[in-house]
């Protein structure tokens, strides 16, 4: 497992905006995932953001699984 801590930013390669900030703080506070934050300065923006497992990351942005598990068909209406 990769725990490496990332913040969105390094994570997605853009900023993330606040409301997805607020989205995966809130996700990773329901599963109890450690979090930190990292000071930062650059010409864009000076101040704390907030870093998260690598893993923790891969999970909250994984595409939702569309295989139910039955690979018989037999859910299908014809």
């Amino acid at each position: 497992m990769d725990n490496t801590m990332m913040s969105l930013y390094e994570y997605l390669g853009k900023a993330a905006g606040t409301d997805l900030g607020k989205q995966v703080y809130y996700a990773a506070i329901r599963n109890n995932v450690k979090w930190d934050k990292r000071k930062i300065s650059n010409p864009k923006y000076t101040g704390d953001v907030m870093v998260y497992p690598k893993s923790f990351l891969d999970g909250y942005f994984a595409p939702p699984s569309t295989d139910s598990g039955d690979e018989s068909g037999d859910d299908l209406p014809f």
